[in-house]
Order: C-alpha cells, then structure tokens, then sequence
C-alpha cells in the first residue's frame, strides 16, 4: 500500500543538528565491510559453480583487534587480528563442498588490506568460524542443507518473499552538517590524500554539530607510528593536515566554524597506531554499531536500525529495502524537489513485489510521479540483487 503525503519540514530547519561518521578504518565499519563482501563472495561462488545461491546471513561479524609495539618511529604488529563469523550457510550442495572457511579468510583480508596500511592477511589475521547449516522448524531442510543445485535461489527468478519483517527509511537530500561530515572522511581516506600524507592512518572518525549557522566539529585521524619519529613532528604533521582540512570547509562555503583535531592531544599523548587503526591495539568492532546504509550517523533523522551488511541480497527485506528507501527518497527528490522521506514496512512472507506500506513525504509531490518510481524500484528487486552480488554496494 503506497500512501503519498506532503510535507514541508526540513532537517535545516531545526535549530540543533548532529551528525558523525566513523570511517573505513574504524572496527565497526570494518566488520560491515567484511560481512558484506563475505555474503557477496559466496553469492558468486554459489552462481559460478551451481547457478544459484544458497540462503545464507553472515550479518553477525565480530572484530577483536590484535597487539602492537608502537613508539616514535616504529608500529608494529605483535598479535593478530582476530575475526570471529557468526551465521548461518549451507556447507555443500548435495556431496560438493562450498569452501566456506577459505570464502570467509579471502573476503576479510581483502577488507583489511585496503583499510589499513602494511596489512599482511598471513601474519595478521586469524578467521574463526560460527557459521552453521541448522534449520528450524518452518523451515525444510534444503534452505541451509541443499541436495541438488534445485534447492538454489536463481536470481532474477521472481516469486520470492520477505524473509524477515522489517522496517526501512531513506531520505534525501543531505544536510549541510551531513555532507561535511560525510565529505571530511570521504577526503581522508580518498586516495589523493593517502598518495601526499602516506603518515596517515585510516581509523578516521568525524562528529558534527550545528547551531543555526555555526558549525563544530572533531576529527579523529591517526597517524603511522613508523612515520613519526618525535611529538615535534606529530605537532607539525598534524598542522598541515589540519589546514588542508580547513581548505576544505571553506571551500564548501562554510565560514562560522570550529574544528579539533585528535581531542587526545589535549592529554599530551599522541594519536599513533601501527597499522592505521585502534584495531592495532585490541580494539573490538561488531556489524550494525556504525553508519546506516547512507554512510552516516544521523539521530536528527528518521533512520533504521537494521544491520543490512552480510544479510543474504536474494530476499533480506532489511538489505534490499534499505538501499531501496534510499535511492526512492534521492529520486523523488529530484524529481519532486524539497526534502523527502521514504519509510518501507514489510512482514514475513510478504512478496518482494509486494511490501506492506511504502510511505513517501515531500513538500511537493507528483502523485503520478511517486508512484511510477515506487512501482519500478519494487519490480526491480531482482535487479537490485544482481548489483549487490556482482559490483557490490555500500553499505556503510
């Protein structure tokens, strides 16, 4: 059931704003990313070697860091990280074997190394498994348990339901705050950046806040303990990192500001890690603790609490409505103008086609439009699987 209604409200046009971001190096998005790359790799070994994919949910991804030595010109790593998989997968179809284990080592590592630098998957990592093929009682044997490549979900095969009853959001357009914040962590972990500051580190947090038209923000950023060789340095780095990130603000046409920069200098201690993250020094991360499906933090905002990453792309109504809500409020947005909300309900065993309540807000809204991109996004599920199996999609 669609209901379309207006409204004219805004994010901006609240007196108080908060925002934050944890980047691609910190412990929670890390685990995010290794769920949804471990779903996704086995998604493709499933379609390579049968033509479809076994059910599946990898959403229950821990992270508990490892050990250091670190100290002014020199970060190394003295016990690995460890990361532990909770979920459930068929192990075989019928007599051959799904390589679990290896798919779980290869999808983290991938993760690690490009999230950290000097990351070697041999000496730093260790992948435990709590995957299991149990069933329960609504459910026959073949979901975790196949005995021929029959009981595989084809995709773009149609007819599939809810797994799960959820509830999803999506709005659009970001804020101000919003895109600074998301903007800050999108420059420091950018490529650009690491080629001229190879000294920073990746764990990279951003929090926001908005007074009317004054602006506060923290920024939290590492730097490679190997490259720092005295606080002198660390002191004259962090100088010329921070007035490149000054540079920035300003060119997004923000002047009343205020920015601090790694909060625990202010203890005398430096910001130092071997590897470019807390993970370095046992910090622990764990799947849906961090930024929703639009990379952020945003309790002003209607957001969900869902854990989208590692979810099974083929009918987790939490994975795909979630990306869905989101693109839906971007489009009609474009479309319509103004700011909008796209709020999905489903129920177990609902079609996919066929969610309980799509709910759209706008301050303008063609009805006939809405509809028409509600219509085709939901017939489109299928389409939407495809591209988090095979490009992949952020989720974080």
């Amino acid at each position: 059931m669609l209901q379309i209604h207006r409204d004219s409200r805004s994010v901006e046009d609240l007196p108080y704003e908060l925002v934050e971001r944890k980047g691609v190096g910190h412990p929670d998005t890390m685990c995010d990313a290794m769920a949804e790359r471990m779903s996704r790799y086995y998604s493709q070994h499933c379609l390579k070697e049968f033509g479809g994919v076994a059910h599946h949910w990898f959403d229950k991804v821990t992270l508990y860091g490892g050990g250091a030595d670190i100290d002014y010109g020199r970060g190394e790593i003295t016990a690995p990280y460890r990361v532990k998989v909770f979920g459930k997968g068929a192990y075989r179809v019928g007599s051959t074997e799904i390589p679990v284990q290896d798919i779980m080592f290869r999808a983290a590592s991938d993760v690690l190394s490009q999230v950290t630098t000097g990351f070697d998957p041999a000496k730093h990592l260790v992948v435990e498994l709590g995957v299991v093929d149990h069933h329960g009682s609504g459910r026959g044997v073949s979901r975790y348990q196949p005995q021929s490549i029959d009981d595989l979900v084809k995709v773009r095969s149609g007819g599939l339901v809810s797994n799960d009853t959820n509830l999803l959001h999506g709005f659009a357009p970001l804020s101000r705050l919003e895109n600074l914040v998301q903007g800050l962590e999108h420059l420091i972990n950018g490529s650009d950046f690491k080629q001229r500051h190879p000294d920073s580190g990746w764990d990279v947090k951003v929090f926001g806040s908005r007074r009317g038209d004054k602006f506060s923000l923290v920024v939290n950023m590492p730097f490679l303990a190997a490259h720092i060789e005295s606080m002198d340095q660390y002191w004259a780095r962090k100088a010329v990192i921070q007035q490149e990130l000054n540079e920035f603000i300003q060119g997004l046409g923000i002047a009343d500001y205020e920015l601090l920069m790694n909060a625990t200098d202010r203890n005398g201690r430096p910001y130092l890690t071997a590897l470019g993250s807390v993970a370095d020094t046992g910090d622990v991360g764990v799947v849906g603790r961090g930024n929703r499906v639009n990379g952020l933090i945003t309790p002003m905002r209607p957001m969900s609490i869902e854990a989208p990453a590692g979810k099974n792309p083929l009918d987790h109504t939490g994975k795909i409505y979630n990306v869905m809500a989101m693109r839906l409020a971007q489009q009609v947005h474009e479309k319509c103008g103004g700011a909008t909300q796209v709020h999905i309900f489903t129920s177990k065993e609902a079609p996919l086609e066929s969610p309980d309540e799509v709910v759209v807000t706008a301050p303008d809204p063609d009805e006939a439009v809405v509809t028409a991109l509600v219509e085709e996004a939901i017939a489109n599920t299928g389409e939407l699987t495809v591209e988090l199996i095979e490009k992949g999609i952020t989720l974080w």
